[in-house]
């Protein structure tokens, strides 16, 4: 009886040991990385709306429906110099006073290294989609007006890289005001079945 005893204290001092040596490796991992973390200071990546490409624009009442086909250009700088970043399925539409009027197109997953610099040329479109009555009135007085405010944005997941160790993902939005003037043919550049308008927005950023 009194050997069972000591061979489970035994047992028992080996698992504390084992857990305790367990937690402590992780503990300095966790500090290792907070401390690198502190000392790169990482930035935010710089977002620039640079243009957009008007294919189609038309609001109809009764019911209120909007129907729109965009390509936009929308450039990603990495401004970090030891640090990596993988942006993982973004997301971009555009709305309108805080209404969504576009369906979600997807940028596929990708990595940005160093103080690289990405470029994003998605179609941004909806068809037929519902609009509150109340937009769909100043929609059409900015149709006629020739010009339109909106917002362009971006939402996913971000994941940071330092040397070979990945963070966790965080979410990120990217906001672009846009300014459309579709009225001045001044404005744009004619291309095959549109106008191209250069924007050159900067974006705000929330990681």
């Amino acid at each position: 009886m009194s050997s069972y005893c000591h061979h489970k204290n035994r047992r028992k001092k080996i698992l504390y040991r084992v857990l305790a040596g367990t937690l402590i490796f992780l503990f300095i991992i966790g500090l290792t990385v907070l401390i690198t973390w502190a000392i790169l200071k990482p930035q935010k990546p710089h977002f620039i709306l640079q243009d957009a490409s008007l294919y189609a624009f038309n609001v109809t009442s009764n019911p209120t429906l909007l129907s729109t086909n965009f390509q936009l250009t929308i450039s990603s700088r990495n401004p970090n110099s030891k640090i990596g970043i993988y942006y993982d399925k973004l997301h971009v539409f555009a709305t309108y006073r805080s209404q969504q009027i576009t369906y979600y197109t997807t940028i596929p997953s990708n990595y940005q290294d160093h103080k690289e610099v990405n470029l994003w040329s998605p179609f941004v479109y909806g068809t037929n989609v519902p609009v509150a009555p109340y937009n769909g009135l100043a929609l059409s007085q900015d149709q006629a007006n020739g010009a339109i405010w909106m917002m362009v944005k971006i939402n996913g997941r971000v994941r940071w890289k330092v040397g070979s160790i990945t963070t966790g993902s965080y979410n990120i939005h990217v906001t672009c005001p846009a300014y459309i003037p579709f009225g001045n043919s001044n404005a744009g550049l004619t291309i095959v079945g549109g106008v191209k308008y250069q924007l050159s927005t900067d974006c705000a950023v929330s990681v």
